[in-house]
């Protein structure tokens, strides 16, 4: 009896907890960045949810009062496409070092994770972690151990031999066979041997498959940014995503592997750099959605001749910032599908947001296109559109607050004052 009726206070703790109603007073409101933003509102939240808005400033009889009135008050950023258990500006090689284990990285991606919830993202996908320490962090947030945002996960990504992804590649012989005698989940060749790799990482629990449908910059590897799965590896690996219900991520910089990896049914392509006029055609019969990730750039020439990269990364890097934002321009114009990505852990995660400037003065978009990439556009692609990316009622009330107007200056993004996840405030720097 009396363990029954302690389990029971607990439960009624628990739901009254969970019952705050908060009474978010905006001086300008955005509902929905398609559309024009209103004047002084309040979104009244309950039980994690919008309830309701209403016109000017008023506040339910026992609701927990947000004075935001010389803020605007709009739906949370989404990134699809970050790096939570990495941090910016360490060394290539930082993953064989000592303190890099599965649970340090762990511990990384929940501090990056408040660190981009800090700046306003409410919901992140991660696209590439090591192990299980990626899925680690994100079942902590999601319990309410831990603050930060929304966050889905891929794991580890898919390589060929050689490619982007596999951790072997730019050692010496002996540290490479080492590697390869323990073992890489994701490393594969040909279309079945991929095919089970793809259903192993599904095993995981992971939220989408990632796979380096061409190389990359940052690895130390000379095998240049064009097409590295075979066509046939690359249909194997979507079909078996979506055979289990999981979109697939391409990382994708040369045309030739950019035209595939779309062609293979892809759900979105991430960096883009090189694609041509071909690739744009295909991705906007497809409905393929394009993230450019522009902060990576950014992070490029942030760390150039630093020592953090190695020669080849280099050369790489210089090749791909010659055309920085091209690829960007050319999907907007061919109306291709955009949502925001910034590969952060390239570029410092609490710089994530100035995404949006670079989308304008790189990328050609309007800064209302950019705010609909960084909202609606997240959400239709990570398959949340009836969850976030508005302030619609019945929505999770996934917010923030900023200073000026985002819908004509997208800097205004970098100046956050509030963040609410799924209903619950998020403490700033200072609180």
């Amino acid at each position: 009896m009396f363990k029954t009726l302690i389990a029971a206070t607990a439960l009624l703790a628990a739901t009254t907890a969970n019952a705050e109603t908060f009474a978010i007073q905006a001086g300008r409101l955005i509902v929905d960045a398609s559309q024009p933003a209103r004047g002084p509102s309040t979104v009244i939240v309950e039980n994690g949810r919008i309830e309701r808005i209403e016109s000017g400033a008023t506040a339910p009889a026992g609701a927990t009062v947000i004075d935001l009135g010389g803020k605007t008050v709009m739906p949370g950023l989404i990134d699809v496409h970050v790096h939570l258990t990495q941090d910016s500006g360490t060394p290539w090689y930082q993953a064989i070092t000592p303190k890099y284990s599965e649970a340090y990285a762990a511990t990384v991606g929940l501090k990056n994770a408040l660190v981009m919830a800090r700046a306003g993202f409410t919901t992140v996908r991660d696209l590439g972690s090591p192990g299980v320490a990626g899925i680690a962090t994100r079942d902590a947030i999601r319990d309410g151990s831990f603050p930060g945002p929304r966050v889905l996960m891929s794991g580890p990504a898919l390589s060929m031999i050689g490619g982007h992804a596999d951790a072997a590649v730019g050692f010496a012989p002996e540290l490479s066979a080492a590697i390869n005698q323990r073992g890489q989940i994701g490393v594969c060749t040909g279309p079945d041997e991929c095919a089970r790799e793809v259903r192993r990482i599904a095993a995981l629990g992971v939220d989408v498959i990632k796979f380096m449908a061409t190389g990359g910059v940052l690895d130390p590897g000379t095998l240049g940014l064009e097409q590295h799965f075979s066509d046939a590896e690359m249909k194997a690996i979507v079909d078996t995503a979506h055979s289990l219900h999981l979109k697939a991520a391409a990382h994708a910089h040369g045309a030739r592997g950019i035209l595939a990896a779309v062609r293979a049914g892809v759900d979105s392509i991430e960096h883009g750099t090189f694609i041509d006029d071909e690739g744009v055609k295909e991705m906007k019969a497809h409905g393929t959605y394009f993230s450019a990730t522009l902060m990576a750039f950014s992070g490029l020439n942030m760390y150039i001749g630093k020592n953090i990269f190695t020669a080849s990364s280099e050369a790489k890097a210089r090749q791909a910032l010659g055309l920085w934002g091209n690829g960007l321009n050319k999907a907007y114009r061919g109306g291709v599908k955009i949502a925001l990505g910034t590969d952060s852990a390239v570029a410092p995660h609490a710089l994530a947001a100035q995404e949006l400037g670079l989308m304008v003065s790189k990328g050609g978009m309007t800064p209302r296109d950019a705010l609909v990439a960084a909202t609606k556009g997240g959400a239709d692609l990570l398959s949340l559109s009836s969850e976030t990316g508005t302030l619609d009622p019945g929505k999770s009330a996934d917010l923030i607050a900023v200073e000026g107007d985002p819908l004509v200056d997208p800097s205004a993004v970098t100046h956050v004052a509030y963040v609410m996840v799924m209903g619950k405030p998020i403490p700033m720097k200072g609180q």
